[in-house]
């Protein structure tokens, strides 16, 4: 018999034991009572766990009204919602499962608010992103894109070191999950943001199977490589330093506003956002308070702004923002609560380092940065080439290298220099690359003794495919170059190139390495290899080895440049 899976949101806590009493200690008992729960302990599991149903009730729908006013009939329908939440411990974690609306007894402050990205990045399938949300820091943007088919990272145009990935969703990458005990090859996907959305199995032997096996992927795995940038933007754990963002946060709240703080609707509620008709925040007062149609950073900083210097922070932590599915705000019609924190983002500088406030967590903004530049760059260096490059003489020109190849390397077709001409690009043309490799990767090369020469290397590839891609006329001219070089024998037809090798001879001959290549060449290079990889281009940078020259040489070119 085929095992039972069910798509499903698990999260990981955080500060919560993995003892029962501990279980039931950290929820929030007003939610319970509203949800007229029932706690059960099942044994079956074999681990300590805590099971908790309810159900939340509305006597009356809140369209009911609307309808009377409307028509002038008067109807009367009840809401009644589900609600079941599994907690259970595992190896020494403890984890939690919502059925219907169970999820809106967990509360937020013990969710770990990376877990199920942390999973994504490492086991989504880089070239098959299907979902994608992402925060722009300071500016209060956020970018949601859904591609049921899939799509490659970097053709949605993810900036990774100036945005904060909230989501991530794709194909799954092969995992001993129930799944695929019956069918091996099945694809299945994930959501992975605060929690992780997969299916998992039913049974309670498979459900804590499942449970060991994505503890398993977090505890061995690292992301991957075109991933990993997700986790370059790291929270900020100093117990110091968090005392002086706080401290330097609560000062910019008694400001009058200038733009440093902003509204965001919170990462894992944005459902509960667009669901909702009326917000109603409620700021150190225990009268009604203010209610909206949206959520009113005005009122939420004017509050703010009054309070006594030292206590902002926490007044906003602990009073409340409820979203609500009718106009009137009543209480029968709440979805959703929360600390007025979780709604504000914030960008703060301590001395020249740069944090920024999301979802109650601060993040140092310039740290991911260098990191994710870094390990872009050590990825596009490779050390075992997938073109045959025969050393450079020390004291050859460039010209005089690339008209050597084709002579050392039969099969390479040198056109430095060679240049495509169209009715756009008349006068000195397109230079397309300045070697063609035997199976049509353009080859891009250069000796370089500062940033300057490698900037004008990345932009020339950049010009070179994007002519190739968009102008027929470009494609028509550079074919017919092709076919007389190697004298008939022409590129594919419908030729587009697929990849780029950038060949590099670094000073005199210096090991190009990512400690080595020249800082801002490092950046530009990240943000052309960004740009050809959206358009379908791979990239590759290589090193050239240098050769001495030969004994006796006066060490001027073989070929007249």
């Amino acid at each position: 018999m085929a095992t039972r899976t069910s798509k499903r949101t698990i999260y990981r806590l955080r500060g919560v034991a993995p003892t029962v009493d501990t279980m039931f200690d950290a929820l929030d008992v007003d939610r319970l009572e509203k949800a007229h729960a029932d706690l059960r302990f099942p044994e079956r599991l074999g681990v300590p766990a805590l099971l908790i149903t309810g159900s939340f009730e509305q006597p009356v729908a809140g369209w009911c009204e609307e309808v009377f006013i409307t028509t002038g009939i008067k109807v009367s329908r009840p809401v009644n919602r589900s609600a079941g939440l599994l907690m259970l411990a595992v190896d020494g974690e403890v984890y939690a499962i919502g059925y219907d609306q169970g999820f809106r007894l967990l509360p937020d402050r013990i969710k770990d608010h990376r877990f199920g990205l942390s999973f994504a990045s490492r086991r989504v399938d880089p070239g098959r992103i299907r979902d994608l949300v992402s925060h722009s820091p300071g500016g209060g943007r956020t970018d949601i894109t859904l591609i049921p088919g899939g799509a490659s990272v970097w053709s949605l145009g993810v900036v990774e070191h100036a945005q904060v990935v909230r989501r991530l969703g794709g194909h799954l990458d092969d995992i001993p999950l129930t799944l695929s005990r019956d069918n091996p090859a099945k694809i299945s996907s994930v959501e992975g943001g605060v929690g992780l959305r997969l299916r998992l199995g039913v049974e309670g032997d498979d459900l804590i199977a499942d449970i060991r096996a994505i503890a398993r992927v977090l505890r061995e795995e690292k992301p991957s490589p075109e991933l990993e940038f997700v986790e370059h933007v790291v929270p900020v754990a100093a117990p110091d330093l968090l005392t002086r963002l706080e401290a330097a946060f609560d000062d910019l709240l008694g400001q009058e506003r200038d733009g440093r703080i902003n509204a965001a609707v919170p990462a894992d509620h944005w459902d509960d956002y667009t669901a909702a008709r009326a917000f109603r925040a409620r700021i150190n007062s225990d009268a009604a308070g203010w209610a909206t149609d949206d959520f009113d950073l005005g009122y939420v900083l004017g509050r703010a702004r009054v309070q006594r210097a030292g206590r902002r922070v926490t007044v906003l932590r602990e009073r409340t923002v409820t979203l609500y599915r009718h106009s009137r705000a009543d209480r029968s019609d709440e979805i959703w609560a929360s600390g007025a924190l979780r709604w504000l983002e914030a960008e703060v500088s301590l001395d020249s380092r740069r944090f920024f406030l999301m979802d109650e967590q601060w993040y140092e903004i310039d740290q991911g940065y260098l990191k994710t530049i870094r390990s872009h760059v050590e990825r596009l260096i490779t050390g075992s080439p997938s073109v045959d490059l025969p050393p450079w003489v020390l004291g050859e020109t460039e010209r005089s290298y690339n008209a050597s190849v084709p002579d050392q390397r039969p099969g390479y077709v040198c056109f430095d220099r060679n240049n495509v001409q169209t009715a756009l690009h008349h006068g000195n043309g397109v230079e397309i690359c300045d070697l063609l490799s035997p199976d049509n990767v353009l080859v891009m090369v250069k000796r370089a003794k500062g940033s300057d020469a490698l900037s004008h290397l990345f932009s020339q590839a950049l010009v070179a495919v994007q002519t190739l891609r968009n102008s027929p006329e470009a494609r028509e001219r550079f074919a017919e170059k092709v076919a007389e070089a190697r004298k008939g024998r022409g590129l594919p037809e419908n030729y587009r190139p697929t990849k780029v090798v950038f060949a590099i001879l670094l000073k005199d001959g210096t090991e190009l390495t990512a400690d080595t290549l020249f800082p801002f060449s490092q950046v530009t290079l990240v943000q052309a290899a960004r740009t050809l990889e959206a358009w379908g281009v791979e990239v590759e940078v290589v090193g050239i080895a240098p050769a001495p020259p030969a004994a006796g040489s006066t060490g001027h070119p073989r070929f007249v440049a």
